[in-house]
């Protein structure tokens, strides 16, 4: 049975003391749940005070984001074994905000998910259609081909440890939301195309989260769906007692 996976990507928000705050915060107020993981996914400053005051805890690290070389004359970037010597359990790669504020391609998430793979971390694989993909009846295609293009040449094994985080990108910060119904038929999708790349042991393995204006109000409608395995909370994790609500779906 798959475990139940709730991300918090906090974004470009909170200094490491106000970070460090909040994860003290969440630690006590959360017990440990037998059967769902939870993760933060700081800014990369508060990533190290992160891994410390969490270390014991049932809260992992998420990384925002990551490069696709293991090192190398990237200034300003982050590789993925940093991330593991730092403690990260997980890896974004391809969230709709680098997809559409930095211009990053299909091809550069598969870069940044081997990578991640290759140092032992679970990618967080995102895709998701804008609204005028979805209004012209293209969420499918457009999810299709990101998903066979962040997963090019990867092994059955590498995608059965990676996970998939559908956000279309209309519902994220605006305040609209997928209904559970819309996310369940996307997900639905997904699985089934994650069949044909990785088998029925890796699609039913394979955890496929939710992402885009996940609020306490409408977290339980979406994890009650079948192929609905988790969310990914963008604003609602920036506070304490709203993302514990979440957590307790």
């Amino acid at each position: 049975m798959r475990r139940a996976l709730i991300i918090g990507n906090w974004k470009m928000n909170k200094t490491v003391g106000e970070a460090v705050e909040f994860a003290r915060a969440l630690a006590v107020s959360l017990p440990g749940a037998a059967d769902r993981d939870v993760a933060i996914a700081p800014p990369f400053t508060a990533l190290h005070a992160l891994s410390s005051v969490l270390r014991g805890t049932a809260i992992s690290l998420c990384a925002q984001d990551v490069h696709g070389e293991e090192r190398g004359a990237f200034t300003g970037e982050v590789s993925a074994p940093m991330l593991l010597d730092v403690g990260c359990r997980y890896g974004l790669a391809g969230h709709s905000e680098r997809r559409r504020l930095f211009g990053e391609s299909n091809e550069n998430v598969n870069r940044k998910a081997k990578a991640l793979l290759r140092a032992g971390l679970t990618p967080v694989l995102c895709v998701g259609e804008s609204l005028e993909e979805r209004e012209a009846d293209q969420t499918y295609s457009v999810v299709r081909r990101q998903l066979k293009e962040g997963l090019n040449n990867l092994s059955a094994d590498d995608i059965r440890r990676s996970i998939v985080a559908y956000e279309p990108v209309w519902a994220i910060g605006t305040g609209r939301t997928a209904s559970p119904e819309q996310a369940a038929e996307v997900h639905h999708f997904i699985r089934q195309f994650v069949e044909r790349m990785a088998g029925k042991d890796g699609a039913d393995a394979i955890r496929i989260l939710y992402g885009g204006s996940v609020i306490p109000a409408n977290a339980g409608a979406l994890m009650a769906q079948k192929d609905v395995d988790g969310v990914l909370v963008g604003a609602a994790s920036l506070d304490v007692d709203s993302f514990r609500k979440i957590i307790e779906y």
